[in-house]
């Protein structure tokens, strides 16, 4: 049976999103994790030597760490690793597959037989989500000026503010990221298909994880000028059948949604907000930013690209 185990070497693991993903795949007994001497953890050698024992490499570091690190895996030549980029760095690089497996129909099997593989980030997962389906319908046209609402747990913004919060020390709520270049917006844009660039407007609550996040539109405003009905139906045929991603009647929120239900799991739950007399809905993702939105996604696209089932 050991013969048999695949092995994970985490590049960054401890941090936030490393020690997640550690923790999750302690669950899963094909796989086994190795890991480098702490004083090692910035020795390029030390890093590639570990690199060239084990099936895949994930990486948790800042961005140009993480482009370093992928070019020590590619020194290697046939013998490197499979990677799962879960900085920002490869988002929308070419030769890189995007990690969010229920993009579209088959986009699993796309990761599953790729070598590069880049983790989507939080925010994006829940607005990529709710917006890709219905522009594939053709719901919603590409060029749609679409603004994104959304709020996280603390955890998601590093060490200082985790710190922060945990001390006592930061606001209750804060929107961020208002000069309009956040690091989310390219893959953002890139995988919903949309080719008018998107208002994203991010904010962090005084909670740990769990995320929220919010989409209005205006029904007479879209191609056909669809009900909230439409909208939930092509959400739920886009989903059908997935593992993790579930439409949930909008009826069961009672007007109103908290945000840490789903912590600790990989599951994403979309709904539809609607009033067809006033011609007005409102999507929300809901999902855990450590979760569905970072480590949880992380396991999954490992268990695929290594031939496990995807749960």
């Amino acid at each position: 049976m050991s013969q048999n185990l695949k092995s994970i070497f985490i590049d960054g693991e401890a941090g936030t999103t490393g020690l997640g993903i550690r923790d999750r795949l302690a669950a899963v007994p094909e796989l086994t994790v190795k890991s480098i001497a702490p004083e090692k953890r910035k020795d390029p050698a030390a890093r590639k030597e570990m690199m060239a024992g084990v099936d895949l490499v994930v990486l948790c570091l800042p961005d140009d760490a993480a482009k370093e690190s992928v070019a020590l895996a590619d020194e290697l030549g046939d013998g490197a690793p499979k990677i799962v980029d879960a900085a920002t760095a490869h988002r929308v690089a070419p030769g890189w597959v995007y990690g969010f497996a229920e993009l579209a129909p088959g986009h699993a099997a796309k990761i599953a037989n790729a070598n590069r593989v880049s983790n989507p980030g939080c925010y994006p997962t829940g607005g990529i989500a709710l917006l890709r389906p219905l522009v594939d319908a053709g719901l919603l046209a590409q060029d749609h000026p679409i603004t994104v609402n959304a709020v996280s747990g603390y955890s998601g913004g590093g060490k200082s503010m985790i710190e922060a919060y945990e001390a006592g020390t930061a606001p209750a709520f804060e929107l961020y990221g208002l000069g309009l270049h956040h690091k989310h917006l390219p893959e953002l844009q890139e995988y919903a298909r949309l080719t008018r660039r998107p208002i994203f407007v991010p904010s962090v609550g005084n909670f740990r994880q769990g995320m929220l996040v919010s989409i209005p539109l205006h029904l007479d405003l879209l191609p056909g000028k669809p009900k909230a009905a439409d909208l939930q139906d092509a959400l739920a045929e886009h989903y059908a059948g997935s593992t993790y991603v579930s439409v949930v009647p909008a009826g069961k929120a009672g007007g109103k949604l908290e945000p840490e239900s789903l912590n600790d799991t990989n599951k994403l739950e979309l709904r539809v907000f609607g009033d067809d007399t006033l011609k007005q809905a409102v999507l929300v993702a809901k999902l855990d930013n450590l979760g569905k939105g970072a480590s949880g996604a992380a396991v999954q696209n490992i268990r695929l690209m290594l031939g496990l089932a995807e749960a």
